[in-house]
């Protein structure tokens, strides 16, 4: 019984190891900055912020948002070399589209645009094996100390 048991778990090591083998090289951790995870969770905070700053109508501080998620993906791209740039460079499209509704102050467009930009995050996760990182409109403000509303 012992024995089927051992062979079982190195039977199971054996096939997650060779798992992990097929995701492609992305390094998570770089001497000169932040972890790569560290960036995409700040971008994720932003991404939260800006839909309700977007849906507050709170313009200023969706456009803010915005940047802040472009310097993120910035960061990403320079502190990874080895992340595909090609995935990070196909959310440029999509955050320029939502960045012109921001400024029109388009809230229909506003939401077309920004599911555009989440379904982009999914499908870079997607090409980078991270599949299992899945965005999606946030349901809750992130912070409750943070007024989305526009003041005058």
């Amino acid at each position: 019984m012992y024995r089927w048991i051992v062979t079982g778990l190195v039977a199971l090591a054996g096939s997650a190891s060779i798992a992990l083998a097929e995701q492609p090289e992305i390094p998570l951790m770089n001497d000169n900055g932040p972890r790569l995870a560290d960036l995409m969770e700040r971008a994720q905070t932003r991404h939260a912020k800006l839909w309700f700053a977007g849906k507050a109508g709170n313009w200023h501080l969706a456009a803010y948002e915005i940047k802040q998620i472009q310097s993120r993906l910035e960061d990403a791209a320079t502190l990874y070399p080895g992340l595909p740039v090609t995935d990070l460079t196909t959310m440029a499209g999509p955050l320029r589209a939502l960045a012109e509704a921001v400024k029109a102050k388009d809230g229909k467009r506003f939401e077309v645009t920004f599911d555009d930009v989440t379904r982009a995050c999914n499908a870079c996760h997607d090409a980078s094996s991270r599949g299992f990182i899945t965005i999606k409109r946030p349901t809750a403000p992130p912070f409750s100390n943070q007024v989305f509303e526009y003041k005058k």
